[in-house]
């Protein structure tokens, strides 16, 4: 049987604070293009109408609303940091529509965090009012069959930390990594379609910067990449003029078709 056609809708295309920056009179954070309006990083992947979802960040009740997404059909952690998770609690309206559990799926590190932050959702105690319905599944490293697409987690360094990203058919997407070990480098190979961390143009301990995300493209050799979690350090038309004319910056709202292949 075929793979399915994959979309892919960035939902955030910013780092850990969002863009424009609270306080900030900066001209990227004052910019009148929209593709300087970032909030805190996500994407939506859509085949066969299916909604499977990266990461819970803060803004995903914003992020469904202007993407009209009515339904959603399983959630993928990359790890357990703030813009990342905190927007969980917004998975409730689903529950309603949908009359079911969702599933989740994590490390077993990010997991007990999630765990950890929301315990009311996993407590087990009688609550006069609606917490989320979710369904907690470990990924333990191996890829995992989510109606018909496999998503391979990525182990990727984010600081001293192992998170994951995720390869999909012929896409991946790896947000949150200063550093890509080599075996995860050979999950990358042959992709259409691949999304790296490239926060700013200095130096971050736990971050990758333009120069390095860069040099990662030349060798992967992806026929496009996306370079996402920007910080207000780039004006999205600047940045997007340097860099060759295979790499983009992301920017929230941008939706690719990817040809629906078998992963690795």
């Amino acid at each position: 049987m075929a793979a399915p056609a994959i979309k892919i809708v960035v939902l955030g295309s910013g780092t850990s604070v969002g863009v424009p920056t609270i306080g900030c009179h900066c001209g990227v954070c004052t910019s009148a293009d929209p593709r300087d309006a970032r909030l805190r990083p996500s994407i939506l992947v859509v085949y066969e109408g299916r909604n499977i979802l990266i990461d819970t960040t803060p803004d995903f009740r914003t992020q469904a609303l202007r993407t009209g997404l009515d339904h959603l059909d399983a959630v993928l952690f990359t790890h357990a940091h703030a813009d990342h998770v905190m927007g969980l609690d917004d998975v409730r309206p689903f529950n309603f529509r949908q009359k079911g559990r969702i599933p989740i799926y994590a490390s077993a590190e990010t997991m007990a965090s999630i765990e950890r932050i929301f315990s009311y959702i996993f407590d087990q105690k009688q609550r006069e009012t609606n917490i989320p319905q979710l369904d907690a599944r470990l990924l333990d490293g191996a890829a995992v069959d989510l109606f018909g697409l496999e998503f391979t987690p990525v182990p990727v360094l984010h600081g001293s930390l192992t998170i994951f990203g995720f390869r999909f058919g012929q896409a991946a997407y790896l947000t949150d990594h200063s550093d890509i070990p080599e075996s995860s480098m050979e999950l990358l190979r042959g992709l259409d379609v691949l999304f790296l961390d490239a926060l700013r143009y200095k130096p971050h301990p736990t971050h990758s910067t333009v120069e390095r995300s860069i040099r990662t493209v030349e060798k992967l050799a992806p026929r496009r990449a996306f370079f996402t979690h920007i910080s207000h350090d780039l004006g999205h038309q600047r940045a997007e003029s340097l860099l060759p004319p295979h790499i983009r910056l992301a920017y929230d709202g941008l939706e690719l078709l990817v040809e629906g292949v078998p992963g690795p």
